[in-house]
């Protein structure tokens, strides 16, 4: 079958490695950070907020799973649009979801990384010191991933564990201290503050679903990827509920006090500064699990790009020991590096946030494509419920997102998507040239 012949990649992930990254991904900067920006906008009712969104998110971890059980290739949203509408259509995912959001999201959390250090140690706000923080980290996870995925998978799960265990500790314990003056329900926002707050708490659920992107090595990836994505997103949904509401609960109104580290403040209402300092380290250990996790599977999206030939032939080179894309590896952390120097943790979130809004849109489509084509070039092992309700429930959830987006980023977007249209159509003019002059 098409989607499951060789890459030249080991199918050596299994149904845990895929929910491990779900779970290493999405709990990142947006969860140790995202608490006290959302309570400043929404006030009480933000546990309401991190609920919709998660109920949102579910819906287009659906999508994907039924998507993913039909085209088990690297590349994730990419491949998906492009099986589904073509080159163009496909070269476009292509560069929104390396570019756009793999590359943005990974300079907005190590960005995040430097902000949490920098309330222990204010070097970080120096910026050659923090470029230089940059490039170690960049360098150090480059590395890790050219040596394997099933190495770089082991990393990842030892993070994972060691970042959990003290957000578990912190819920368990903050449940029997939360004080219910804390939860009052106060006056109802406004839609224009919840849309403004839900874009930005997207955030923090978005990313899991870029687990597929390494579908071309998963064994029975039919399986496993659809099983492994909706273990972890359900997983994130409680648990990211269960932060806020013990975030609320035990620090009231004076959450929208501590955005720089509002979960240590958390901790250091229960346990102390002992508990500040343990969750500020957890912070940055969950970020850097996370930051590692985006290297090894956006730069499959820039090898499956390359054997496209949307990008460079050089980035889908597999190296010859360790069987990793190991020259998409490299550009890709190069990149994010130079993009990680020039800009703050909210901006790029933005960014990103509205890139990964696209693709969601995208692979919805997708679906709704695959559904009534019956398309069988690559039939569905699993199938979300109650026909095309979910997928188009989600794009019109979608489009009031990206609605609730400012002029200037509309704008912004559009002058992207553009240039990303001219270059298609030179490269389309320049390669239709080269075959006719060769014949």
């Amino acid at each position: 079958m098409e989607n499951l012949q060789s890459e030249g990649l080991k199918r050596e992930l299994g149904i845990l490695d895929v929910a491990t990254n779900v779970v290493n991904i999405c709990i990142a900067s947006g969860i140790f950070l995202l608490p006290a920006i959302i309570a400043g906008i929404l006030g009480n009712m933000s546990i309401v907020a991190y609920i919709l969104c998660g109920i949102m998110f579910l819906m287009i971890a659906l999508c994907y799973a039924e998507v993913g059980s039909r085209i088990t290739a690297s590349g994730g949203a990419y491949i998906y649009i492009e099986k589904a509408f073509g080159h163009y259509a496909g070269f476009l995912a292509n560069t929104i979801f390396w570019l756009g959001t793999g590359i943005f999201v990974s300079a907005a959390l190590i960005n995040g990384i430097a902000d949490m250090l920098s309330v222990a140690f204010p070097i970080f706000t120096n910026p050659v010191y923090r470029a230089l923080f940059f490039f170690v980290l960049f360098g150090c996870c480059c590395y890790i991933n050219i040596l394997g995925v099933k190495q770089g998978m082991i990393f990842i799960k030892i993070i994972t564990v060691i970042k959990l265990v003290p957000l578990i500790i912190l819920v368990v314990a903050g449940l029997f201290s939360i004080k219910a003056g804390n939860l009052t329900f106060g006056e109802f926002p406004s839609f224009k503050n919840i849309g403004a707050a839900s874009l930005i708490l997207f955030f923090a659920f978005s990313g899991g679903e870029t687990a597929l992107n390494i579908s071309g090595e998963m064994k029975n990836p039919n399986r496993t990827g659809p099983l492994g994505l909706l273990i972890g997103v359900v997983s994130i949904v409680l648990f990211y509920s269960l932060i806020q509401l013990v975030s609320q609960g035990v620090l009231g109104a004076d959450l929208v006090n501590h955005k720089e580290a509002p979960l240590a403040a958390v901790a250091f209402s229960l346990f102390g500064s002992t508990g500040s300092t343990i969750l500020i380290i957890c912070a940055v250990i969950s970020i850097f699990g996370s930051f590692n996790s985006l290297i090894l599977l956006f730069s499959r999206v820039m090898f499956a790009g390359a054997k496209d030939e949307y990008l460079p032939v050089i980035l889908s080179k597999v190296h010859h020991q360790y069987a990793t894309p190991y020259w998409a590896i490299i550009a890709f952390s190069f990149i994010g590096f130079m993009v990680s120097v020039s800009g703050g943790f909210k901006q790029l979130v933005v960014i990103a946030t509205i890139s990964l809004l696209l693709l969601y849109m995208g692979v919805a489509l997708s679906l709704i494509k695959f559904r009534i084509t019956k398309n069988e070039i690559a039939p569905a092992s699993f199938k979300v419920p109650g026909g095309l309700i979910i997928p188009v429930t989600t794009i019109v959830i979608i489009a009031w997102f990206l609605f609730q987006s400012t002029f200037n980023e509309i704008i912004a977007t559009g002058i992207f998507i553009t240039l990303t249209s001219v270059i298609y159509l030179l490269r389309y003019f320049i390669v239709n040239r080269t075959i006719k002059t060769s014949l």
